[in-house]
């Protein structure tokens, strides 16, 4: 489906239509980057990425240091608020690449960690995949580099292992905790202080730990009952390690 739009917008432009790149960026140390994501990124001439409000991004904060001065960048500001739909700005970014794409140029989209894992860039996967040659490069995902920050394997063996957002519900919190070996749960934020009244009632507080912007140069690792309830960054993770002893 996608070669034969390509070839009909190279037809109807005189040229081929570019390619889309998603690529994983990892967790916030730029040497986590991936060679492959490092060789996609410098070979594009367009260079989109998420924005904040006040324009930051962590994901282009993470490559700076490799992107070169010709490239385009086209910054893309979503909202991510819990009361504002970001669907509608997915379609204008769609909209803003399609732009470039049908051009024939070739665009990669910054996206921190993994980008099919919680990524903003899976939104503009569904919408340009079918019009334009898509490919994803992997990222080090968040759960990987905390566990790596933190020197605790997550799983043994057979370990039922689980990935929960902080956001889900009290009480759907409990009920997946209570079936796992091993979890991580992210996206704590303003959810810590519930995500800590569940581990306090499941009686995990003693195994689960804590740690804030992971590979970031102010990563911090804290004991989870020290942690202040209202500085918890959206980038902060509690793991609960296996507690598999070897035989």
């Amino acid at each position: 489906m996608s070669q034969i739009i390509e070839q009909v917008s190279g037809q109807a432009t005189g040229q081929a239509a570019g390619k889309l790149y998603g690529i994983g960026v990892g967790p916030g140390d730029p040497e986590l980057l991936t060679v492959k994501a490092l060789r996609r990124l410098q070979a594009a001439p367009v260079v989109a990425y998420p924005v904040s409000d006040g324009g930051k991004s962590l994901s282009r904060s993470i490559v700076a240091g490799y992107l070169r001065p010709k490239q385009i960048e086209v910054p893309l500001w979503y909202p991510f608020k819990l009361e504002q739909s970001s669907q509608p700005y997915y379609d204008q970014a769609a909209e803003t690449l399609a732009e470039h794409l049908a051009a024939g140029r070739d665009v990669v989209v910054l996206c921190e960690g993994d980008p099919f894992f919680y990524g903003t860039f899976m939104y503009l996967f569904t919408r340009l995949s079918e019009r334009f040659h898509t490919e994803v490069v992997p990222g080090v995902s968040s759960v990987m580099a905390n566990a790596a920050m933190l020197g605790t394997p997550l799983t043994y063996r057979n370990d039922l292992f689980m990935v929960l957002p902080g956001t889900l519900s009290a009480e759907l919190l409990q009920a997946k905790l209570a079936l796992a070996d091993a979890a991580v749960i992210l996206k704590l934020g303003r959810n810590f202080a519930k995500v800590y009244a569940v581990l306090e009632q499941l009686n995990l507080l003693d195994r689960a730990k804590y740690i804030e912007r992971a590979t970031m140069p102010n990563q911090r690792i804290l004991p989870i009952r020290e942690v202040d309830p209202a500085a918890v960054p959206y980038f902060a993770l509690i793991s609960i390690p296996s507690q598999w002893q070897p035989e």
